[in-house]
């Protein structure tokens, strides 16, 4: 038995792209998902230091949902570099304001924090609503229970 060496060159024919819907779908079970389909541990030549991953297109982002009362309770935080800087925001308020962010902030912590992680982050296509202009890439459907 022989173990694959996958290089750079190898994995460019084997992208594919996915849709998935959001709608009703818990945050934390879509993000870990979709992280698993960007970095590639789903396909057999899986290797941590390249990017096998596939491209994701997540439609009705702001459809999403938060269990308990995360909605009122759940914060993000930014900071400005200055002393008292900190900025927080509410996750009711970004759904209202930024919906495709809530998703990309969660999908973003379960990947590398690296180069790597930033640029499997790139594939990620998010959309508030219904509608995305990737019909051309004729994207497959992709059913995620939650």
């Amino acid at each position: 038995m022989q173990t694959i060496a996958v290089k750079a060159k190898d994995i460019e024919g084997e992208r594919k792209w996915y849709l998935v819907d959001a709608k009703d779908i818990v945050l934390g079970r879509l993000a870990s998902e979709v992280a698993r389909r960007l970095r590639g541990k789903h396909k057999p030549i899986f290797t941590n230091h390249l990017d096998t991953g596939d491209f994701i297109i997540v439609v009705n982002a702001e459809k999403v949902k938060l269990t308990g009362n995360k909605w009122e309770q759940k914060n993000y935080y930014r900071h400005s570099g200055y002393m008292g800087g900190l900025k927080t925001t509410q996750a009711k308020k970004l759904r209202d304001e930024k919906p495709e962010q809530i998703i990309q902030f969660a999908v973003r912590g379960m990947l590398p924090k690296n180069r790597l992680g930033r640029k499997q982050l790139k594939k990620l296509k998010i959309y508030a609503g219904g509608n995305h202009p990737h019909q051309a890439q004729t994207p497959q459907p992709l059913e995620i229970k939650g």
